[in-house]
């Protein structure tokens, strides 16, 4: 029975918590053991974030086992908007670590995107590994238009999903607040906005009191309640900027929830054809320069407009690319050959 160890061990909330999550149960419904540590006898190793062990990893190595390493984005938005000193070297120190991983110890690379490719040769260059871009899936039984949900008949809704909105990451509130106010005057329902993700509760109280648009933040929840929240809406707005490969938007294509947002990162790779509408940025998105809401609003009308179509067209996007099973199959394929 192959065995495969996944490292690091992560907890808690966000995207690699999820990867780790449905990639592990996947594997182990196929009769592959996952183990967690590196001291154990295993058949490949794959690399998901940083790592402290990287003796462990050049043990593998030497022994001549695959060491495959996924790549996430880089940290970058700590360099525009910097915080404290502490954070900036924390974010340094993780690039530092993962470009490390890959020059030296990974002897296959799977991007998640090939936006995270090419942004990987260009701030820290080619990597002499066989590399494949797999972008991300979900259980399309579990993440599907069908189940639970209120999607309000007298009122558009507005969803945003992300891990976190606080501390450097308030862009994307700011953000999706302006457009729900912009969008609210276009459409021809009234429109309110849902905030799924930490934010600290000054700020909340803050926003809710400037904001004409009804707001709701129901904090950070259970995967388990993506699909039905998802379903209680009309539109997703993507807030991350140059966001690597973000679930929140395949998981929203997958309930037939039409995602809207600016064109950067890999999301053209992901919300094709009436998945959505994209917008250009409008300015120098790495420099967090002021995007252009209006066009966006413009673009998010659009959707409201015709509903059923674009959600047909979320779910079959996701039907044709993002399957779970798909992602496991070609994880497979660099893990074990």
């Amino acid at each position: 029975m192959p065995r495969i160890c996944l490292i690091p061990n992560v907890h808690g909330v966000g995207g690699l918590v999820s990867f780790q999550a449905k990639l592990a149960a996947s594997l182990e419904s196929r009769g592959i053991e996952i183990c967690r540590d590196l001291a154990e006898a295993y058949d490949a190793v794959l690399v998901t974030g940083g790592t402290r062990d990287l003796p462990g990893l050049w043990r593998a190595r030497r022994r001549g086992v695959r060491v495959v390493q996924r790549l996430d984005g880089i940290n970058w938005v700590h360099r525009q908007r910097r915080g404290n000193l502490r954070h900036f070297l924390r974010a340094e120190y993780g690039n530092r670590i993962l470009a490390l991983i890959r020059q030296q110890f990974a002897t296959h690379i799977v991007y998640q995107s090939a936006f995270v490719r090419d942004w990987w040769q260009d701030w820290f260059g080619a990597a002499r590994r066989p590399s494949v871009v797999i972008h991300n899936g979900v259980d399309l039984n579990v993440y599907t238009p069908d189940g639970p949900q209120a999607r309000p008949a007298d009122r558009f809704r507005m969803l945003v999903v992300e891990g976190s909105l606080a501390g450097s990451l308030t862009t994307g509130l700011d953000l999706a607040v302006e457009l729900a106010e912009q969008l609210s005057g276009l459409a021809r329902l009234p429109l309110d906005l849902r905030v799924v993700g930490k934010v600290d509760a000054h700020r909340q109280a803050g926003t809710q009191q400037r904001s004409p648009v009804p707001l709701e933040f129901t904090g950070v929840v259970p995967r388990e309640r993506i699909p039905e929240l998802d379903r209680s809406a009309h539109l997703l707005f993507s807030a991350e900027i140059n966001a690597p490969c973000p679930n929140s938007v395949i998981e929203a294509m997958a309930c037939g929830l039409p995602v809207a947002a600016f064109q950067t990162g890999a999301l053209p790779e992901l919300v094709t054809g009436d998945a959505g509408r994209l917008v250009p940025y409008g300015g120098d998105p790495w420099k967090l320069e002021r995007p252009d809401i209006p066009a966006l609003a413009s673009a998010a009308a659009e959707i409201l407009a015709d509903p059923q179509r674009f959600r047909r067209a979320a779910r079959q996007r996701a039907e044709e690319s993002f399957g779970l099973d798909r992602m496991v199959e070609r994880y497979l394929d660099v893990l074990l050959g």
